[in-house]
């Protein structure tokens, strides 16, 4: 079985949240998955590397912007790859394009082109857990480039799709898909399954647990994805083909 799972900045805000997701992918990797995680900056990483290109340079570049912010999922990624090996497990972080996620050159909010994904497949081959940098890629130039909002579920999905990945599951601070925001309305819905064209509804209506642009690729490539809590283990929302659920 081939698993991608994505973790946001909040499942890996602290040193005990980076161990909860190496030993959830330790264990699968025991269990004789081939496991690919996509993670995200850490905390509020991004939003304190704004501040400081801010103070430097109010009006810097954004390719110098990209080439900062994705710092923060290369750091995450080092992190958690470092945790999974601390468990005995082999591990690998990868960037964006040592992943081979090539992009167009609009920076700060890039479109996936296309994968090679080579450097995963050798790394999955050898028997290790490959941690990649979401939100990230490069352009024709080399350069680092970021997809913007919501880049790392992006990622995620386009390495399920690419990969063939029988899963793709999206860890947030949150069990599942609601029609409300359950961290301020106790009364809000979570949903078991949703089609891609209920959860687009729902994005445009303003949640934001996914990204369009995610919800679309997975629709192109007829992909199930499981929104799920990082925190409690228990199975979240789907989200898929309506003829699927």
């Amino acid at each position: 079985m081939r698993i991608v799972q994505k973790y946001g900045g909040i499942s890996l805000a602290d040193a005990g949240r980076l161990r909860n997701a190496a030993r959830r992918a330790a264990l699968l990797h025991a269990q004789g998955a081939e496991v690919i995680l996509v993670v995200s900056a850490q905390g509020d990483t991004t939003d304190f590397l704004v501040r400081q290109a801010s103070e430097v340079n109010p009006r810097g570049s954004l390719r110098e912007m990209d080439a900062l912010l994705a710092a923060g999922e290369q750091m995450s990624a080092a992190l958690t790859a470092m945790a999974i090996g601390a468990l005995g497990a082999p591990a690998v972080s990868l960037t964006g394009y040592q992943a081979g996620i090539h992009t167009d050159g609009v920076h700060g909010n890039a479109k996936i082109l296309d994968l090679t994904g080579e450097r995963i497949r050798r790394e999955l081959e050898a028997g290790k857990i490959v941690v990649t940098a979401g939100f990230q890629g490069y352009d024709d130039a080399g350069d680092v480039t970021t997809l913007g909002r919501g880049g790392s579920d992006t990622t995620a999905v386009a390495l399920a799709a690419f990969l063939q990945a029988d899963v793709c599951q999206i860890f947030t601070d949150v069990d599942g898909v609601y029609d409300r925001d359950p961290r301020r309305y106790p009364e809000a819905r979570r949903f078991g399954r949703l089609s891609y064209e209920a959860m687009l509804a729902l994005i445009e209506g303003g949640a934001q647990v996914l990204h369009d642009r995610s919800v679309l690729l997975a629709r192109e490539h007829g992909l199930t994805i499981e929104v799920l809590s990082a925190f409690t283990g228990a199975p979240g929302t789907l989200v898929g083909p309506s003829e699927a659920l």
